[in-house]
């Protein structure tokens, strides 16, 4: 069996997914019975979750550090804890203080979410990072994920943050740029203008908080976001 923290939009996602190969216990602060069951899962208390083999957290970047430290004392021993965060240096700072030495810890970032995901995982790409565990158990998760045709990216947290600095919040931040502008479709548009739209159906179903998370706590994206407006600053004053 497998356990799931959290049950938003990823969350349910995730729930939908697993529920095809395995037995899924969700916990949810309020009450989503029916939606867990409509998933495939069944709703469970945070210590029976906890209990599983593999634990996955489907939280707010900012929830992340409460969460971890109330399921410290609730997990089985030889538990794997997985997070699904969209950074990963500080969560993996966080996991590595606040988990027990007794458990595995494995960094991921499905990089999809509920929209693009929503019919087919294939060709969709999934960030993985081995902060705690032993290579056995390492191999059989890929293997897992490959069966699935996810597209697996390894490397490590720092490099996962600043090259998801300028792939994801960069991108949403121009997405959201675009929104506070008042961008939207227009008779004489062009291909190019039609694709800057795109980017705002990539950003219109995800939360403020989710945007404010992905750049309050990427210790490389203000950097990031600076130069990006320094160009664009740049380019003005040369007109």
């Amino acid at each position: 069996m497998i356990g799931i923290i959290g049950f938003g939009r990823f969350g349910k996602l995730t729930a939908r997914y697993l529920a095809e190969d395995f037995e899924v216990l969700v916990f949810n602060r309020t009450a989503k019975s029916e939606e867990i069951s409509v998933s495939g899962g069944r709703a469970a208390s945070l210590s029976s979750v906890c209990q599983q083999k593999i634990v996955i957290l489907c939280v707010p970047i900012s929830a992340l550090k409460d969460v971890l430290s109330e399921i410290g004392p609730l997990l089985k021993k030889d538990a794997v804890v997985v997070d699904v965060c969209s950074v990963k240096v500080y969560p993996c700072q966080w996991m590595k203080t606040l988990l027990p030495d007794s458990v595995s810890i494995l960094a991921t970032h499905p990089m999809f979410g509920p929209d693009s995901a929503a019919d087919s995982l294939k060709g969709r790409k999934i960030f993985l990072s081995p902060i705690r565990m032993d290579e056995k158990t390492y191999q059989k998760v890929k293997a897992y994920l490959a069966s699935k045709n996810l597209a697996i990216l390894e490397s490590t947290p720092q490099d996962h943050d600043e090259q998801i600095a300028v792939s994801l919040a960069l991108t949403h931040f121009i997405g959201r740029t675009l929104s506070e502008f008042g961008a939207m479709p227009l008779g004489m548009d062009t291909e190019g203008y039609k694709r800057l739209l795109h980017i705002l159906d990539v950003v219109e179903h995800d939360t403020w908080q989710l945007f404010y998370d992905m750049h309050h706590y990427n210790p490389y994206a203000q950097e990031k976001r600076a130069a990006l407006m320094q160009a664009m600053q740049k380019i003005n004053n040369q007109l």
